[in-house]
């Protein structure tokens, strides 16, 4: 089936935007290749951005590896640390200014409130009551019931949290024919997240959401595993006033025990696939196959 060509060629704008915790995998590869692919059908532009946001996991060796890796696959892009552009800085770590000036827009607006509570007594509270245990839903009794953000001490020691309003239904329809139609209620699929963190690093739902508005960005392609961080960002979107883009989400690649592809789980990286010799063009064609399947 030949590739579904995007409505709007003019002013489509996409991203790839690697974390640099670790070394990439082969599913990044193909989500990164369906990004690109997809601006390219387009005659649209692709950003490169480098999500290094967390000082502590993120690292300068890593950055380069993922910078090499996109090249190796014959990927280019119109904006990116490497070649500059007009949204410039393209590493998130120069970019907290921007990030700080949005948290306190939501601020103002009423929509975030300080948090105090650990990740363990979240965990704790969830296991008392039996609730998910991977992902527990902040317990709304725990929202302060006042607080002012005129007070220099809501601003030490805490983080931020979104408040979600509960019982809303958040819907999108998905470029990926596979998915369609998708939605999430607020509250019982997810509860009040962290936009901001308690060692004062903004968070990866609010990092994301304030540069795609601040690049343009008309689509997001991504791994299916965030399609629930999707339905919270279209709530930060509407927060700040802004249009959110269209997503793309694609399919996991599973390792022989069924399990997606990590960093955290040493899934075969592509640096150590790109040393031994392995040709991009074997793993191209398949992501081809892959994304033919889809549109």
């Amino acid at each position: 089936m030949p590739s579904r060509k995007i409505d709007d060629p003019k002013t489509y704008r996409g991203r790839i935007a690697p974390t640099p915790s670790g070394l990439l995998h082969v599913g990044h590869a193909r989500t990164f290749w369906i990004a690109w692919w997809r601006s390219r059908i387009s005659s649209g532009s692709l950003i490169y951005r480098n999500e290094d946001l967390d000082p502590h996991r993120c690292k300068a060796n890593f950055t380069q590896a993922a910078l090499e890796d996109m090249l190796w696959l014959g990927l280019n892009w119109e904006e990116g640390p490497d070649v500059g552009g007009v949204h410039a800085p393209y590493h998130q770590s120069q970019r907290t200014g921007i990030f700080r000036k949005a948290l306190f827009q939501l601020m103002s607006r009423g929509f975030l409130y300080p948090c105090r509570r650990s990740r363990r007594e979240l965990r704790e509270y969830a296991e008392s009551h039996g609730l998910n245990m991977q992902d527990p839903i902040y317990p709304v009794s725990w929202r302060p019931k006042d607080f002012s953000i005129e007070d220099p001490e809501q601003f030490s020691d805490c983080a931020w949290r979104f408040r979600v309003p509960t019982g809303r239904v958040i819907r999108f329809e998905d470029q990926n024919s596979k998915l369609g139609h998708v939605s999430y209620e607020a509250g019982k699929d997810f509860g009040d997240f962290v936009v901001w963190r308690r060692d004062d690093v903004p968070a990866y739902e609010l990092a994301v959401v304030v540069d795609d508005i601040a690049m343009g960005i008309t689509e997001v392609v991504r791994g299916q595993d965030l399609l629930l961080s999707t339905a919270r960002q279209i709530l930060l979107f509407e927060a700040l006033e802004a249009t959110a883009p269209a997503y793309f989400h694609c399919p996991l690649l599973l390792d022989e025990e069924g399990r997606k592809l990590s960093k955290r789980l040493d899934s075969r990286s592509i640096e150590q696939h790109r040393l031994s010799g392995v040709h991009p063009d074997e793993w191209i064609r398949e992501f081809r196959c892959t994304y033919d399947s889809l549109v």
